[in-house]
Order: C-alpha cells, then structure tokens, then sequence
C-alpha cells in the first residue's frame, strides 16, 4: 500500500538509504512465517491453560486473517484492541498483523474518555474486546464508542462463549479458509501481497506531554528491526522462555516480549499480573529471560513456589524506577546477570550490555541497540548541546524511530527538532565507560506519571480537575511508591467558602467523567498556594522532592 503521507510522516529519503543496511525488507507477517518454517515444533507461546508449536501459531493466526478479510475489512483499517494477556490477545495480533489490518494499541482499563478521542484520530472499522472484562462493561463501551465512530462496522470479542448480539467471537475466524495448513498459509499469504514493510503495522499510544493522547505509527520492517535487535542484546536464542506481565499489547509487550522472542525462535509467554497466574505459567516451561518491575518484584517475594522456579532465569532487565540494592543482592548471583534498559512507544531503546561492568548495569539505562540511532543531549526547549557530562534532555532519531506522530502536524512541530531529532521529555546524563557511552536516568520533563507501567498525562486530569467547584488550583504529580513505581498525588488550593475535597471526592468526579481508574489520585495534599518557579509555573520538582519527603518521614513513624 502506498503512505499516507498526511498521516504518517515518511523519513527523508537519504535516511532510507543510510538505514537501508540494517532495516529489512519483510513485513511482520513474513518475518514470522520464516521464523515459523525454520522452527515449526518449536514452542511459540504458553499461557496458563493453552501451549502453541510454532506451526499450530502461524496456522490459527492464518485462518483468523482470512476470517477478518471474509468480515469486509480491508488492509489498512485500524481496529481498537481492549483485551487482557491470554492466548487469544497472540493469535489475534498475528490474524490482524496478516490480514494487513493495523492494531490500535488501546487498553481494557480504558473508558469513554480515552476512547472516543482515540477513535476519533484513528477511525478505526473494528473493535476487539474482551467481553467478559471484570474492570467495566466493555461490550456498553464497544457500543457507545460505535455510536460516536461512523467509520465502526464491526464488533468482536475475545473469551465470550456467546458474543453479544451483533458482534462475532474471533475465536470462530478459527475455522475460516482451508483445513489444510499448506493451503491456508498460501491464502493467507495471497491476501497479505499488498502489505509493504514500510506500510504502518499498529498504531501505539504515546504518554506524551499534551492531554490528548497521540497515535505512534510504527512500521512493520522498522517494528520488526527493533524488537531482534533487542533480542540480540538479551542474547536470546531458539529454545528460551520469555514470560511478560505487563499488557501484551504495549510497546513493550510487543517489542520487548513477543516479538523479540519470535525474532529469535524462542518462546514467549504471558497470563494475568497475578501470583497464581505467574505460578500458573512457570509450572509449563523454565523463564530464561524476565523483564522485572517493582509490582513483580513484589509477587516473586511473596510467593515462594514462583521464586523458586524462577531460579532458571539467566537475565533480568528491571524497568519502572531505580534498581533496588535487594534485587541486586537476591538475584545477581549463579552467572545471573541484572541488567536495565530504556524504551519508548516512539522508537529509540537502550539496553545494558550483559558484559558491562556491574556499575554500569546497576546505575545506567543502556546504550543504544543500533549503530545508527543517533542521540543527543540538549537544553530543554531549544536545540543547544548541553556541556559534556551535564544532564539535558534526551533527543533521538535512528532506523527504528518515527519521524511524526499519526495525523498530529502541530505536536510534530514541538515533538521533533528541525532536523528531525525526536525529545523524549526524560533528561539523562552521559556516563562514559568500557564499550560506552551509557546514559542514565535524571529526571523528566514530561509531565508523567508512570504508574506500574501505564502512563498517566497530569495535565489531562489538571485540566478534568479544574472543573470541580471545590478546587481552585491544583497540580498532579508523581509519588513514589514501592508496589508501582509511582502514583498520583493531587496537590490542591481549595475553593474558598467550600469544603476542601479529599481523595473520594476526586475520585467520584473523574469516575463520572468515565476516566480510567489508573488515571485518578491517590493521595490529596491541601495547600494555601502552589510553589512557583521564577517565571512563574507550577514548581512541580519542588512538590515531587516534598511528597516523597513526606512519605518517607511517615516510613519512620
């Protein structure tokens, strides 16, 4: 298919030739169908309750991209994805994937809020749910979100043995095409002809530092790029296990998890971010490879069956805030290596090296994965290097990184420098070493809340906020805390002549608002006035310093 060029900003063309060394030829689906020849009785994915061979993968996700062009939609639609990790989240990506349809990388916590917007961006002609979703109704949610979407034809669900009136079970798109797996490949295949590896492969969401969410079209050949060289970082091979927690539709999941095994021949993993999930899960195959966060952490220590069978790991790659001591101490050990990584929805990531020294692996975020990503450290707000050594904000382009966000000219223009460098809003410092240089984490500029992994906007809540009658002033900012990595704490100036709200109270007004829960305060500090910088915002690094004084003197009560 030929770009959109409105849509999706193309990277110049000396940039394809300089990047055409490394970035492939293949799409997505072609990449896995080799992938899937070279290692057919190779184990691809294991859940708790369902374990797939390479070849029984690439047969249910044939026969589901055949299904999905027998429904009427065409290459290059989008459609929303509001479903929990399971096997069916795997096979659906790839039926998508294959039939040339672009995956909207929406989540299940999502609610009217985030998806009307969403929506109206990407006007997508399809929505997966997972119907049968404890969080909300989400079978109401596809409805409404249908209503509001004139370009919506189609519903589908995911686990529900009797799909709502007017939708359809992907499950059934099982049985669609042929019986014969040589046969359906080559009508899969036959469909898939159209797709080009430099067409959009899904549409990622962005945290971003504006309150509308912005779409991140990855491609399928860039997409496929990032995630093997990430594998090879890990040094993962054929016949490793890579379980993931986190959702498997994020960029991280995809990249990090899915993909990245896929990539290698190895096997990937994932179930519900529960203990008996996780048990569930490590009781079918030993975890070579584990990317570990604070809420996992947390689940290991506390369930001695898990950390036992996690014992097969040989690395871990720890995210979501600095790298405890007692991690290091409990599992860096028996040729075990601990190492961390940065990644972005937008492109660029960097990885430790396995045979860094420990002190680069234990204070830094990594180097680059490509020759070619291209990184450098300016002074927020303008194009000027800062001196070396000093911390400044982390600016990128390179092979697998966008070059624009999907249909949004004007964040284009605050988003990327005028030679195309993308700001990532996080300031880091160059750290020199063996086989450097490294970067570690300072700071942000972006006004983000990283909550065990999903990425709360504080000025989209500010501004939600400001219309309860009871505040005046407020500032949302994030605290630390041991289970999530951060959360959310409201620093409000009450209205005057009320009562000064409270937790509940913010919570009861965005709940009504339809805001995903994940979004909303957790701790509410009254003030009289907000601290200010000398040009008068909101100093929000003052108030980050006092939270997490204040949480830690209440550690000590």
């Amino acid at each position: 298919m030929s770009i959109d060029t409105v849509a999706v900003v193309p990277y110049p063309a000396e940039m394809v030739e300089r990047y055409s060394s490394v970035v492939g030829r293949r799409t997505i689906a072609e990449e896995f169908w080799a992938i899937a020849a070279k290692h057919p009785d190779a184990t691809a994915l294991v859940t708790p309750d369902a374990q797939l061979t390479y070849e029984q993968l690439d047969f249910s996700s044939d026969r589901v991209a055949i299904g999905l062009r027998e429904l009427g939609l065409e290459p290059g639609e989008r459609v929303l994805m509001q479903f929990t990790n399971c096997a069916w989240a795997v096979i659906a990506w790839y039926g998508l994937i294959k039939a040339g349809l672009v995956p909207v990388a929406t989540l299940a916590q999502h609610r009217e809020h985030e998806l009307f917007e969403i929506g109206r961006q990407c006007e997508p002609a399809a929505h997966l749910i997972e119907a049968g979703f404890p969080g909300q109704d989400l079978v109401a949610l596809a409805r409404g979100a249908a209503g509001r979407t004139p370009s919506m034809r189609v519903l589908m669900t995911v686990g529900a043995s009797e799909p709502p009136e007017g939708a359809i079970a992907i499950e059934s798109l099982e049985h669609a095409g042929l019986d014969d797996p040589v046969a359906a490949g080559a009508q899969a295949r036959e469909l898939h002809e159209e797709i080009g590896p430099d067409d959009v492969a899904t549409l990622q969401l962005s945290g971003g530092t504006t309150s509308t969410p912005k779409l991140i079209p990855r491609r399928h050949a860039e997409y496929w790029l990032n995630a093997r060289l990430y594998a090879e970082g890990m040094q993962l091979a054929a016949g490793d296990f890579v379980p993931h927690l986190l959702p498997v539709i994020h960029n991280a999941g995809i990249v990090c998890g899915l993909h990245a095994a896929h990539s290698q021949g190895a096997a990937f993993g994932t179930c519900p971010p529960t203990p008996e999930g996780f048990t569930a899960l490590v009781r079918r195959a030993a975890p070579t490879h584990l990317m570990m966060a604070p809420p996992i952490q947390k689940m290991v220590d506390s369930t001695p069956e898990l950390k036992a069978r996690l014992q097969s790991l040989r690395l871990i790659i720890w995210v979501l805030g600095k790298l405890p001591a007692e991690v290091i101490g409990e599992w860096e050990r028996d040729g075990r290596v601990i190492g961390q990584m940065f990644g972005q929805s937008e492109g660029l990531c960097m990885i430790t090296p396995l045979d860094a020294p420990a002190e680069i692996r234990h204070s830094c975020v990594g180097r680059p994965l490509s020759e070619l990503d291209e990184v450098r450290i300016l002074e927020p707000g303008t194009e000027q290097p800062v001196e070396p050594g000093e911390p400044g904000e982390l600016c990128c382009r390179g092979p697998y990184t966008i070059r624009g966000y999907y249909r949004a000219p004007e964040r284009n223009r605050e988003a990327f420098t005028a030679d195309g460098f993308y700001r990532t809003g996080d300031i880091v410092k160059q750290v020199d070493g063996p086989g450097g240089p490294y970067y570690a984490l300072a700071d942000r500029i972006k006004d983000l809340i990283n909550r065990g992994g999903e990425k709360v906007n504080a000025q989209e809540i500010e501004q939600l906020l400001l219309e309860h009658p009871a505040i005046a002033e407020i500032a949302l900012v994030a605290m630390p805390d041991k289970l999530m990595g951060e959360r959310a704490c409201a620093f409000i100036v009450p209205a005057s002549g009320v009562r000064a709200p409270v937790k509940e109270d913010l919570q009861m007004f965005l709940n009504a608002l339809n805001v995903a829960k994940f979004k909303w305060p957790e701790r509410v500090e009254h003030r009289r006035c907000l601290p200010r910088t000398n040009v008068q915002k909101v100093d929000k690094k003052r108030l980050r310093a006092e939270i997490a004084e204040l949480l830690e003197a209440e550690a000590r009560w």
